[in-house]
């Protein structure tokens, strides 16, 4: 059976009120993210507050897809998690957690798979992942390596 949850960590030389904006930036989220490319605040949402809509764009290889994003907790500097659903099908929910020591935070990104097995099973044809969480495994890395060298080339 595949893995259903996935954590990857990176201790970054940044406070953590500053990467809990980067990451809850979801509209630039594809300066971070090499699947999600952005997207757009939607319903009335301004920003990342929990009850918050956003339509996240994705793209892997050629394949594109839109997903529906509800903000499930915002804590500044602390924690910030979303559920991801695809035509009303959960999809995933997604949290970044920030725990500070002096200069470093300690960032950690979690996935938790929700796709019904009907889907999970389906989704390596439609989207060319045959193995979701080791690419998803993979992206976070990444993830949290662009979230780094981002924030540590912002630095003063």
């Amino acid at each position: 059976m595949a893995d259903k949850h996935l954590e990857v960590s990176e201790t970054i030389n940044a406070d953590p009120t500053t990467l809990y904006e980067l990451v809850a930036n979801l509209p630039e989220m594809g300066k971070l993210s090499p699947e999600n490319t952005g997207g757009k605040w939607v319903g009335g949402a301004s920003g990342p507050e929990v009850g918050a809509r956003f339509r996240g764009n994705n793209q892997a290889g050629w394949r594109r897809w839109s997903t529906s994003v509800k903000i499930t907790e915002a804590d500044p500097g602390k924690r910030f998690a979303f559920h991801v659903s695809f035509a009303g099908v959960p999809i995933a929910d997604w949290t970044y957690e920030f725990e500070a020591s002096g200069t470093l935070t300690t960032v950690r990104e979690m996935w938790d798979d929700r796709r019904p097995g009907w889907m999970d099973k389906l989704s390596g044809v439609v989207m060319g992942v045959p193995d979701r969480p080791g690419h998803n495994q993979e992206n976070m890395a990444q993830t949290l390596s662009n979230l780094k060298r981002l924030s540590e080339a912002a630095a003063p």
